[in-house]
């Protein structure tokens, strides 16, 4: 297996160091030719998760809000029904959201251990385009493609 260690903040098993300011330009994307998780690298993803969670924490807010405003009195049964099922709806989403919250948690701490980036399963570099599609991943393309292979055979029984 290649070491995949650096004298970088990304440097994988490293662990927690001091960080110093990252200058990223609002264009940098991780290109495939500079060292894999490198300080810009890993500190596009964690700004981009950072930005993610945010978002969702934001709206969680808002549906908290809208909630509790909404608890009114409504005397047709239609109606009323409607606006159950349409809260039903908004608080499954709200959970799926929170389980996303919690897998953005996650990829964060990776990356303060210098793991993120990583497949839990192989050990090798998750592609950048897959990270950068999906950045709480933590297998491979292939990886977890086999994952779900396995659990479609597995769900069949």
């Amino acid at each position: 297996m290649t070491d995949h260690t650096s004298d970088t903040l990304g440097g994988r098993g490293e662990g927690k160091k001091m960080k110093a300011e990252i200058f990223l330009p609002d264009d940098y994307r991780p290109a495939e030719d500079e060292p894999f998780m490198n300080e810009r690298q890993v500190e596009y993803f964690r700004r981009k998760l950072i930005a993610w969670r945010n978002d969702l924490l934001d709206e969680s807010k808002t549906t908290i809000e809208g909630l509790q405003d909404g608890t009114r009195n409504i005397p047709d049964v239609a109606d009323r029904a409607s606006e159950e099922t349409d809260r039903a709806l908004e608080l499954r989403t709200r959970d799926r959201q929170r389980k996303l919250v919690a897998k953005i948690e996650q990829a964060l701490r990776r990356i303060e251990e210098g793991e993120y980036g990583y497949c839990e399963a192989t050990g090798e570099p998750i592609s950048l385009k897959r990270l950068d599609a999906r950045p709480i991943a933590t297998l491979s393309l292939e990886a977890q493609e086999k994952h779900e292979r396995r659990e479609k055979v597995h769900r069949d029984d």
